[in-house]
Order: structure tokens, then C-alpha cells, then sequence
């Protein structure tokens, strides 16, 4: 079903509250300022900041 376009919109970073956008197979947000990635388990973002994985550089 993947992420909708209204969700993604509002949703920010928890970390720096910037802006998210969708990682190339649909499955994480990516935080470009944090470098960090927010997965997306059964359509659920998970928006931890303990929980997110660095990017790599």
C-alpha cells in the first residue's frame, strides 16, 4: 500500500524537524539534514530516533 501522500507531507523529523522524504524503494523516510533513515514496517512509520539507521556517507 506504501506511505501516503498526505502523511508524508505533514510528517517531520523527530530529530531536527526537518523535512522527510520516501527512500527509493518505498520503505523508509530519509531525514537529509540527520542523515538518518525511518523505516516503514507494515505501513507504519516509525518515527524513534533510537530506532532510526545512520545513512551511509
Amino acid at each position: 500500500m506504501g506511505i501516503r501522500k498526505e502523511l508524508l507531507e505533514i510528517l517531520a523529523c523527530p530529530k531536527c524537524k526537518g523535512e522527510l522524504r520516501l527512500n527509493q524503494t518505498e520503505d523508509g523516510l530519509i531525514c537529509d539534514r540527520c542523515r538518518l533513515l525511518y523505516e516503514i514496517r507494515e505501513d507504519i512509520p516509525i518515527m524513534l530516533i533510537d530506532e532510526a539507521k545512520p545513512l551511509d556517507k
